[in-house]
């Protein structure tokens, strides 16, 4: 009789675990997670930062409540640097997959989080997939960059930064250097912009900087990398068309757009512009030109 009554409960046991395996699975995993809520992703890699922002903050809870700890998520996971990354959605979250689904398709939305973190970290795709019953969401990201691109970049920053600045320098000179030397070495690319003609790595930052011509997005990746070897606070806006530095110096927030100070004359003469260099928002909608109109509940220190 107990011989059976344990045939009998084991039985049961097998099939309630296979009946309700998925919830079992996640209350496992969620367990095991537990510990690991506040991981310390932020310093996954070297080229992660330690910056939030109004519009989106660096986060070590990984079990999102509402949409913006969802975001917050996101732009966490991708400033690290890392390729791959697991979470669930609390279980009092009911339009979660709904959200996650809608910022996964919104590639408007996950290029701006682009430019809050290093080129070096910043995506080229990324791959949602999630699981309902659970709530399991896990990320695959492809880097815009891989690791020899990085390695072959980081050299050549660290020995032009060696040769163009010096301590002495105050932090707007210093921009002034960098600025003027990737406009110096570097020509826009218009057979990209304008033939969708491939022929250079214009759109990042290896453009400028071994190739001799960048459009925005290439521009703005160098800069970005200076100043974040010499620790400047910065990020990029993204508008509809078009990809610029954004600064802080001296207390203060700066707009700072390479591509525009590096202006084509019909005469082929080359020049160097300062129009865009360390301008307040105010000044740039004084410019009135039709490439600076950017989203400022998503920029909100430009405001």
């Amino acid at each position: 009789m107990k011989k059976f009554s344990f045939i009998f409960i084991m039985l049961l046991l097998i099939i309630g675990t296979y009946l309700f395996k998925e919830p079992i699975a996640k209350m496992i995993t969620l367990h095991l997670l537990k510990g690991n809520q506040k991981m310390d992703v932020i310093i996954n890699n070297a080229y992660a930062k330690n910056d939030s922002y109004q519009y989106v903050k660096l986060t070590n809870q990984f079990s999102p409540k509402n949409k913006e700890d969802l975001m917050n998520i996101f732009f966490t996971v991708l400033n690290s640097g890392m390729e791959e990354f697991t979470f669930f959605c609390d279980e009092a979250y009911s339009s979660c997959i709904n959200d996650v689904d809608f910022l996964s398709e919104n590639q408007a939305l996950l290029s701006s989080m682009n430019g809050f973190i290093s080129p070096f970290n910043s995506f080229s795709n990324i791959k949602t997939t999630r699981y309902e019953a659970t709530g399991k969401i896990k990320l695959n990201i492809t880097k815009k960059y891989n690791q020899e691109k990085q390695e072959k970049i980081e050299a050549e920053v660290n020995q032009r930064l060696k040769e163009l600045i010096t301590e002495n320098m105050s932090t707007k000179d210093k921009i002034k250097k960098i600025h003027d030397y990737i406009i110096e070495n570097t020509k826009y690319d218009t057979k990209r912009s304008d033939e969708q003609i491939t022929e250079y790595n214009s759109a990042t930052a290896d453009g400028p900087l071994f190739e001799g011509y960048g459009i925005c997005s290439g521009y703005s990746d160098a800069m970005m990398l200076f100043l974040d070897k010499l620790n400047i606070p910065n990020y990029k806006i993204t508008s509809e068309n078009h990809i610029w530095n954004f600064v802080y110096v001296e207390d203060a927030w700066y707009h700072l757009d390479l591509t525009w100070d590096d202006p084509i004359l019909d005469s082929g003469k080359e020049i160097i512009d300062y129009d865009y260099f360390l301008i307040t928002t105010k000044e740039l909608h004084e410019l009135k030109d039709n490439q600076h109109y950017f989203n400022e509940a998503i920029y909100l220190e430009a405001k």
